[in-house]
Parts: structure tokens; C-alpha cells; sequence
């Protein structure tokens, strides 16, 4: 077996046989995705305590549509990202746990602790995979070296909802004036200001920042705003198939506008401003706050039961042979 180390080859860059990896690197590498799959499970299940178990099991649909939905929208970033890295990379279907372990540990841990854990498999792979014949090693990667995709993918992300976000403003800025939340017009500006100037800031040395060919970053902006927009999409459809009785042009403005308030910086207690936009646009007789409490306690479990399977595969060892 040849250890497979990250190594430029022209621009294009793949992943090549080179001298062998130290056996202190793999080893930690190794224990980085136990790891990170038992703090998932940790973190998110501390966020059960206070939850009313009885009264949000009553509001859960039993309906088969539902859970269809809530399944797709709940797997959406990880199918973008397979889709993304399956055109930079060829990456096999085994890697599909590790997207879903990333997009978990950026949602429960911390802000890009997924990118990091992402990068970690990544070089794990290139320093245990095998070369494949006389062709290209298995594990290689096709296009640039895996920290240059991860962090383009990252920042055209980023740079993608930060437009989503502009837009939106220029199009819901009417009715958030309407809202009367709170809301002072220096803050929101502010806010507009900063995701403005570092959108454009990326955008000047696009040259220095981005590492993939211009073709393959137009594709991940492509796949990123999609991704954007289909998760809105089935956000409004999921509420609507709680609260058919609500219209669900109400329940899309209202995806549209927690996704707007949720990449707004500088305004704090963005859940509390959320829910109070809520109840002025559909009612406060509605039921859209036990709604809210239904679905987050439901992503809190989807955290946990991913992350615990991901936990039982590491630690039977099925993650080391994918």
C-alpha cells in the first residue's frame, strides 16, 4: 500500500503517491470523527433541558408528507455539499457521513468546526487510501488540494447568502418598517453595511482568496443558491403542513424572513425578534409559537439520533474503512 500525501501537479493538483505519512498524524486523525460525533450528541442533547416533551409530542404530525420533508430539509446542505464535492473531487458515496457530520458540528458546536472536521477526513484519506493501479489513487482529489476547495466552498457559502440576504432586504424592508419590532434604522444599516463591504471585499481579491478554476466556482455558487432557496422553500412547506389552516404565502414570507433576520449581524436575541415578527404577521391565536418549539426540539433529536448513529459507526469502526 502507498500512503497518498497532498501534492500540487500543474493546476488542476491531485492527490499522488508520496513518502509515507507519520503514524503519530494518522492515528489522531483517526479519533477526530468519534470525537466530534460524541460532542454532536453531548451538546445537542443539553439543549433538551426545560423542553414540554407531552405538549410538543401532541403538535408532531403523523402524517407521512411531513416526515418526507422534514427528511429533505433536514439532509439538504449535506446533498449540496456531496453534490459540490462529487464534481471538485469525485468523492464516493462513503463520504457522504462525513458531509453530514460536518453540517451537524457547524449547527450544534462551533461556526465552522465542520469545515475543520471536514478537512481533517479529507487528509485522513489522502494519507491511508491506497493507490489505485496505474491510474489515478484512489481518494484522489481532482481539483486543487482539500483546505482550497473546503475554504472556496466556505466562502462562496458565505457570499451567496450574503446576496440571498441584500436582496431580501431590499424586497422585505416595507414590511419590516410596517412590523414596528423594535428595530432602529442604524442597526439594520449597519448590518447591510457589513455583509455589503466584506461580500465586496472577497469579490476585490477573489484573485488571493479563491483557489478553484473559475468554472468550478460558479457551479458551487449555483449549487449554494439553490441550496438556499430550496431550504426556504421546504422550511415554509413544513410549517404549512403543521398549520394548514395559514396560507402558505404567510408561512414563505415568514422562511424569507428568518432566514433575513438570521444573517443580519449585529442585532442580537434574533430568535425573540423572529418570533414577535411571527405572531404580528400570522396571529398570535395562530399557534406559531408552539410551532416554533415543536420544530426546534424536532432538529434537536435529528441532531442527536444522526450524531449518535455517526458515534456507533465510528466506534464500531466502520467510518476508518470508508
Amino acid at each position: 500500500m502507498h500512503d497518498l500525501r497532498l501534492r500540487a501537479a500543474g493546476p488542476a493538483g491531485v492527490l499522488t503517491p508520496a513518502a509515507p505519512s507519520t503514524a503519530g498524524t494518522r492515528g489522531w486523525l483517526r479519533w477526530v470523527g468519534p470525537v466530534v460525533s460524541l460532542a454532536i450528541v453531548g451538546v445537542a442533547a443539553s439543549h433538551f433541558r426545560g423542553s414540554d416533551f407531552h405538549r410538543i409530542a401532541a403538535l408532531v404530525p403523523r402524517t407521512p408528507l411531513f416526515w418526507a420533508v422534514f427528511t429533505l430539509a433536514y439532509f439538504t446542505q449535506p446533498i449540496m455539499d456531496f453534490v459540490i464535492f462529487r464534481r471538485l473531487w469525485g468523492i464516493p458515496a462513503a463520504g457522504f457521513p462525513a458531509l453530514v457530520r460536518k453540517y451537524i458540528s457547524n449547527e450544534v458546536l462551533l461556526g465552522y468546526s465542520g469545515e475543520l472536521y471536514f478537512y481533517t477526513w479529507a487528509r485522513r484519506r489522502a494519507t491511508s487510501a491506497g493507490a489505485a493501479g496505474a491510474g489515478k489513487p484512489a481518494g484522489a482529489i481532482a481539483t486543487g488540494t482539500p483546505f482550497g476547495a473546503i475554504k472556496d466552498v466556505a466562502i462562496l457559502s458565505a457570499l451567496v447568502g450574503n446576496a440571498v440576504t441584500l436582496v431580501m432586504f431590499v424586497i422585505a424592508y416595507p414590511t419590516l418598517g410596517q412590523l414596528n419590532l423594535g428595530l432602529s434604522g442604524r442597526t439594520m444599516f449597519l448590518s447591510i453595511a457589513v455583509l455589503l463591504g466584506s461580500s465586496l471585499a472577497v469579490m476585490l481579491l477573489r484573485g488571493r482568496v479563491f483557489s478553484l478554476p473559475r468554472r468550478d466556482l460558479l457551479f458551487v455558487a449555483a449549487m449554494q443558491l439553490i441550496r438556499v432557496l430550496g431550504a426556504t422553500a421546504l422550511l415554509a412547506l413544513m410549517w404549512s403542513l403543521v398549520l394548514p389552516q395559514i396560507t402558505f404565502v404567510y408561512w414563505l414570507m415568514l422562511a424569507t424572513l428568518r432566514l433575513l433576520i438570521s444573517r443580519l449581524p449585529l442585532i442580537s436575541s434574533k430568535d425573540v425578534l423572529f418570533a414577535a415578527a411571527a405572531v404580528l404577521i400570522v396571529g398570535a391565536g395562530s399557534g406559531i409559537a408552539p410551532l416554533m418549539a415543536m420544530m426546534a426540539v424536532l432538529l434537536i433529536v435529528a441532531h442527536v439520533s444522526v450524531g449518535g448513529l455517526l458515534a456507533a459507526s465510528d466506534l464500531l469502526g466502520l467510518e476508518g474503512r470508508a
